[in-house]
């Protein structure tokens, strides 16, 4: 957002707005990292990330929600830059459990923001995102640690995530509303 359409708001408004373009940069990357391994014939791997891609977008709706609904002004963001090209498997994921760690990082920062402003519905809000993050990073710490142990054998990756790894679409219960429809 600009300096003329964030006047007035909260610090800790102005922090969830610029997550919107996080989340939604987030869900590009995935889908850059889901068409890498779907180009050289991974599909476990790809269905993951593409996957991944789904979340992050709902992610950003429920942000966008939770905007909506508090009256706070939200215009939708670029996103930054995606990467495209790597040169081994194992750096997409790399790239993912940074990208995954850098996004809690940024959800604590915004938690700790809603408190110090008594936002007591903000922090409410962030709970769900610091419960997911966490399961996040493990998903993407797992995944990491099954490449560095299948040493360049993405067979034995790819078994692992179709065992292992299953479509979990359905959403959850107690996930915060979407602007739109959710893609679970």
């Amino acid at each position: 957002m600009t300096t003329s359409t964030d006047h007035g708001l909260s610090k800790f408004h102005r922090l969830l707005v610029e997550q919107l373009r996080h989340e939604f940069t987030a869900s590009q990357q995935y889908i850059a990292l889901a068409a890498w391994f779907d180009s050289r014939d991974l599909p476990q791997l790809a269905r993951v990330f593409y996957y991944q891609s789904l979340e992050e977008r709902d992610h950003a709706m429920m942000i966008l929600r939770f905007l909506i609904d508090s009256d706070v002004p939200a215009t939708i963001p670029a996103t930054d830059e995606i990467r495209n090209e790597f040169d081994t498997p194992r750096d997409l994921v790399a790239l993912a459990l940074r990208q995954e760690r850098a996004v809690t990082d940024q959800f604590h920062l915004l938690a700790k923001t809603a408190r110090d402003e008594n936002d007591y519905t903000g922090e409410q809000f962030l709970q769900w995102f610091l419960k997911e993050q966490t399961e996040e990073v493990a998903k993407m710490s797992t995944l990491l640690a099954v490449m560095d142990r299948a040493n360049g054998n993405m067979f034995d990756v790819e078994s692992f995530v179709a065992r292992d790894m299953p479509d979990t679409s359905g959403g959850e219960s107690d996930a915060p509303a979407t602007a739109g429809p959710a893609t679970s």
